[in-house]
């Protein structure tokens, strides 16, 4: 295997994991009220740690 793959496929996989969540955060804020946001947060990067294998 070259090693321009070893390098690209976890760059690009990192890419997609933000991209992901930013994803996730912009749909999840876009319905909830101001006072809400800290819990929608809260809640969001509990599902990324838990996803990344951190929690």
């Amino acid at each position: 295997m070259n090693v321009e793959v070893w390098i690209l496929v976890p760059v690009a996989s990192l890419v997609c994991a933000a991209l992901a969540a930013v994803l996730i955060v912009s749909v999840a804020l876009r319905g909830c009220a101001s006072r809400d946001r800290a819990g929608v947060l809260r809640a969001v990067a509990e599902v990324v740690r838990a996803v990344r294998g951190k929690r």
